[in-house]
């Protein structure tokens, strides 16, 4: 059954998507779903929105599998079933193709790409001209830091965007969302989260791990933080109303 997700969360997602012109009508829009509660919580999210507005869109989800050990999110394909949300299953061999293509990638840059590609073929395969991902507040504080620190760039995910082939545009409606937010919906919903998106990545300390314990800290000595950061990145996420 769909969950009721809490107000912050539905007011801060919708004040992201009116900032960004994220939705349009008629659109089809294709919920990228790992199985980690971001992107479970952005399903059900939108799912709500969708029966609260008088915009009419569709939804539908999409899963990429990437063959990995101790990573299984077959378990998504009954509770999508449940839900009665068209959802498609992508098995890929990309932990096996990366044994001899990997190159100079790190193995989570590689897979990132690969799974990146198999939704943009998806959204193309079925009509849809949406492709809506779940990285949240955190994270796009998390990738400007290492932007910063290690490119020397002032560079972070954007919330809303046309990608270069100019087909699909992409967006990322929990921007002003906090991840503890997210936790505490998917803890409260029971959703079926599937443990660790991504073991190969998980095994040792990322430069990303850095970064959120780094933030964790300062937050800890200024409350302020995330607010405040938000602000400093506002240019970075693009232009409001609509796209760049």
């Amino acid at each position: 059954m769909l969950q009721i997700p809490s107000r912050p969360l539905l007011r801060l997602t919708g004040k992201a998507i009116s900032d960004y012109g994220m939705i349009k009508a008629d659109d089809r829009i294709l919920i990228a779903v790992s199985g980690g509660k971001d992107s479970l919580s952005l399903l059900h999210v939108l799912a709500h929105l969708r029966r609260r507005t008088r915009l009419a869109f569709t939804l539908a989800a999409v899963t990429v599998d990437p063959g990995i050990d101790g990573f299984d999110p077959q378990p998504l394909i009954p509770y999508m079933a449940s839900l009665e949300i068209p959802y498609f299953y992508e098995r890929q061999a990309i932990a096996e193709r990366a044994k001899t293509t990997l190159g100079n990638d790190s193995f989570c840059s590689y897979c990132a790409r690969m799974r990146r590609g198999t939704l943009y073929r998806v959204a193309r395969e079925r009509g849809f001209n949406v492709l809506a991902l779940a990285q949240h507040l955190d994270d796009i504080a998390e990738s400007f830091l290492m932007s910063a620190f290690h490119a020397g760039t002032l560079h972070t995910m954007r919330a809303h965007y046309r990608i270069d082939v100019g087909d699909l545009r992409v967006i990322r409606p929990f921007v002003y969302v906090r991840e503890r937010q997210l936790r505490d919906f998917a803890h409260s919903a029971d959703l079926p989260v599937i443990g660790d998106n991504c073991p190969a990545c998980f095994r040792k300390p990322t430069e990303r791990a850095a970064m959120k314990t780094l933030l964790a800290a300062e937050e800890a000595r200024h409350k302020a933080l995330f607010p405040n950061l938000l602000q400093a990145l506002r240019p970075l996420l693009g232009v409001r109303d609509g796209l760049e």
